[in-house]
C-alpha cells in the first residue's frame, strides 16, 4: 500500500471522567515532524502517545492533539494543587507590584487557570490506557484516510508515466529519419560552402557530428527509468523518495535530449517530458 503523508482523522472515547477528544493532522515534510497538542491533564502520557505514533508512522509533519471534555454536571471529584496554587499566588504578586491598581483574581480565574484544579477521577481512571486505545483506533482511521490518497496519487502518478511512454513511442520511430534528413541538410550546406564534391573527410566529419546528436541511449534510459518508477509503484511502501530520485534522472535524460534536438520534434518531446515530470515530482513529495 502506497500513503499519502497529508491525511486526518479524530476520534472520541467516553471514559469515566468524561469525554477523550484525539484528533491527527498531517502534511508532507522530508522527515517525521511530530508536534503535540495535548491537555494539562494529559501530559504525561506524551512519552507513551509519541512511541505509539513514531511506530505507525514514517514521514510527515503530524500534529496530535488530545483533550479531556469534563461535563458540566458536577459528577467529577478534584482538588486544588498547592503547588500550582502557590505559582500562580507568586505571578498575581508580582503583577500587583508592577500594577498595584489591578484587580485580584476572582475564585473562579484560580480555578481556570492551567494545572491549578486536578481532577482525581480522571487520575484513577486509567487516563493513559483509554488514551492509547483511542490514538489506536484514529491511527488506523488516519492510515486508512492516507491510503486512500495514496491511491489516488499513484494512479496520476503512472497516468503522467503512461504520458511519457507515450512521447518516447513517438520520437524513437522517426529517429532515423531526422538524423539521415538533417545530415542531408547539413552535407549540402557545407558542400555549397566548399565547393566541392563529397569529400571522405566531409563524410567522417559528418558521422562523427551524427553520432554527437543521436539520442537513442538517451531514449533508452528514459524507458529504463519509467519502467522502474512502475515497478516502484507496483512494489508499494515508502516509495516517495525513491520516486523523486527517479524523476531527477528523468529531468537529466530529458534535458539532453533537448540539447542534441535537431528537429521541432525531439524539442517538443524533450519540453513535454520535462511538464510531465515536473508534476510526478509535486506528487511525489506527497507520498510517504
Amino acid at each position: 500500500m502506497i500513503h499519502s503523508m497529508t491525511g486526518f482523522a479524530a476520534g472520541e472515547r467516553e471514559v469515566a471522567a468524561g469525554t477523550l477528544l484525539l484528533e491527527l493532522r498531517a502534511v508532507n515534510h522530508r522527515y517525521l515532524e511530530l508536534h503535540m497538542r495535548l491537555d494539562d491533564m494529559l501530559r504525561g502520557s506524551e512519552p507513551a502517545l509519541r512511541e505509539a505514533i513514531t511506530a505507525r508512522i514514517g514521514r510527515g509533519k503530524v500534529e496530535c492533539r488530545a483533550a479531556l471534555v469534563v461535563p458540566a454536571n458536577g459528577r467529577l471529584t478534584g482538588r486544588v494543587d498547592p503547588a500550582a496554587l502557590a505559582h500562580l499566588a507568586r505571578l498575581a504578586g508580582e503583577v500587583r507590584r508592577h500594577f498595584p491598581d489591578s484587580a485580584p483574581l476572582a475564585v473562579a480565574d484560580v480555578l481556570r487557570w492551567p494545572g491549578v484544579l486536578v481532577n482525581e477521577e480522571a487520575d484513577a481512571g486509567g487516563l493513559e490506557t483509554e488514551l492509547l486505545a483511542l490514538l489506536d483506533d484514529t491511527l488506523r482511521e488516519f492510515a486508512a484516510a492516507r491510503a486512500r490518497e495514496g491511491e489516488t496519487l499513484k494512479a496520476l502518478v503512472l497516468e503522467r508515466v503512461a504520458a511519457m511512454e507515450a512521447q518516447v513511442a513517438v520520437v524513437r520511430p522517426l529517429l532515423p529519419e531526422l538524423l539521415r534528413a538533417h545530415q542531408e541538410r547539413l552535407q549540402a550546406r557545407l558542400l555549397d560552402a566548399l565547393q566541392a564534391g563529397a569529400d571522405e573527410r566531409l563524410r567522417q566529419e559528418l558521422a562523427l557530428y551524427a553520432q554527437k546528436i543521436d539520442v537513442d541511449e538517451e531514449l533508452d534510459r528514459i524507458a529504463t527509468h519509467l519502467q522502474e518508477a512502475k515497478r516502484v509503484l507496483a512494489a508499494g511502501g515508502a516509495v516517495g523518495k525513491r520516486l523523486d530520485f527517479l524523476m531527477q534522472e528523468l529531468n537529466r535524460e530529458a534535458n539532453t535530449l533537448g540539447s542534441k534536438s535537431v528537429s521541432s520534434v525531439t524539442s517538443r518531446v524533450s519540453m513535454e517530458l520535462k511538464m510531465l515530470i515536473e508534476q510526478v515530482r509535486e506528487q511525489a513529495q506527497n507520498l510517504e
